[in-house]
């Protein structure tokens, strides 16, 4: 994994609903080697990360750069990386660093991963690149990496569903 790929960890994480297991495993299915593994523990572990992680966003939105400063120090301070080599998980070995002690439940790598992503996301593009869905439904965040900032919605899904409601109502109108 790279930067990109735990700042991607992080922002599902943030945005899972963490209900139960499968919810848990279903915000990790990219990353088999936690999701296989995650537990009850886990779930109630990694609640209290991803409310830390709504935070950060929700004052990058408010573009309260102190905020996020202090937010993001506090997930990197309760969940400190403890980075690790590893040649792999297969006879041939494929380099790469863990988070943290891979022999942990997979919430202790997780949580320093999704921190870590997010504190070199916010250098990496900056606290206003982040928003908030514009969809009255959603309350998901996203990362806007578009030349012009023009990104407004979490997915596809939303902005279609957003549109579609638009232009069924101006159907409706005219």
């Amino acid at each position: 994994m790279d930067n990109a790929d735990y700042l991607d960890v992080a922002l599902r994480l943030t945005n899972a609903t963490l209900s139960d297991v499968p919810a848990l495993r279903a915000a990790l299915h990219d990353e088999p080697w936690w999701s296989s593994r995650a537990g009850d523990e886990d779930l109630t572990a990694l609640r209290p990360v991803a409310a830390g992680l709504r935070r950060v966003l929700d004052r990058a939105v408010a573009a309260d750069h102190d905020g996020v400063l202090r937010e993001v120090n506090a997930l990197l301070a309760e969940h400190p990386l403890r980075p690790r080599l590893s040649a792999g998980h297969s006879a041939e070995p494929n380099w790469h660093i863990h988070m943290a002690d891979t022999s942990e439940s997979p919430a202790t790598e997780v949580a320093a991963a999704a921190a870590w992503g997010l504190a070199h996301g916010i250098v990496h593009h900056g606290p206003g690149r982040f928003g908030r869905c514009g969809a009255a439904d959603c309350d998901n965040f996203y990362l806007d990496t578009s030349t012009n900032r023009a990104k407004r919605f979490c997915s596809p899904r939303c902005a279609n569903r957003v549109h579609v409601a638009a232009f069924r109502s101006r159907q409706r109108e005219g």
